[in-house]
Formats: C-alpha cells, structure tokens, sequence
C-alpha cells in the first residue's frame, strides 16, 4: 500500500482543469477505495425521473479512476480504462448519484476493481453496479 494517498481536493482540483464539463467529485478516499458522486442536471435526468444510464456509468468510471489513485499512491493522469461493465438493477431516481469504487487488483500493468452506485443516502439499494480494468502506464 503506499505511503501517501492523494487528496480529494488534489483530484477534484486536476478533473476541474483536466476535464473542465465533468461535474463528477471525488468525495472521500481510503486505501484501495474511492467515493463520488454527481447531482444529476435536466439533461441527465429521463422521462419518468431516472437518472440516465450513461450517467451512472460515467460517475462508475470516475469512482474507479480515483480508487486506481488510491491503489498507486498518486493522481496518474494516464492511468486509462481498459474495460468497464454495468449492470443497471433497478431504476434510478435521487437528488444524489453516489459510486464507491473498490480495488480488487493491482499489479505492475493493470488494476481491477468494483463499483456501486446509488442514490440520496441509500447504499444498500445500489442502483448499479459495474466492474472494471485500468491500464497503467508503463
């Protein structure tokens, strides 16, 4: 495990420059894990008031990317997604988007892990889940 984890306010502060239209926020961070959420604009938001789908995923992304973060030790820019799948469980409908991501593996070249979404403060009614690999620079 490293010595030192990056700060949320360290990687809200490198997507804000980096990627200036996300709205993704990385809340907490602990060894091998990350938490973030989203508060859904209109234009996510689908007839009948559920949280689209390419929200979800987009949010799953980032929670993972983060806890890749944790998992090294350090914000890596270059740390890229190799595969990411979801599975929507049920429909989504909250003022919050949360995701937990969670390492499962990490090695030299790639990192593993697992995330859960849901919304407001109801974790254990995750809306999603998803599973995915990041590549690591070499």
């Amino acid at each position: 495990m490293p010595d030192a984890l990056p700060t949320p306010a360290d990687i809200n502060a490198m997507v804000r420059a980096g990627f200036p239209g996300s709205t993704n926020e990385c809340v907490e961070i602990g060894p091998r894990w990350a938490l973030a959420k989203v508060v859904p604009t209109e234009d996510s938001i689908r007839p009948g008031g559920f949280i689209s789908g390419p929200t979800q995923f987009g949010l799953a992304d980032g929670a993972l990317w983060y806890a890749v973060f944790a998992a090294i030790g350090r914000i890596e820019l270059m740390a890229l997604t190799s595969e990411l799948s979801i599975r929507y469980l049920r429909p989504c409908v909250g003022t919050t988007l949360w995701a937990r991501g969670t390492i499962d593996a990490a090695g030299r070249g790639n990192v593993v892990g697992t995330v859960r979404v849901w919304t407001d403060d109801n974790e254990t009614k995750p809306s999603a889940v998803a599973q995915g690999t990041y590549v690591r620079p070499s």
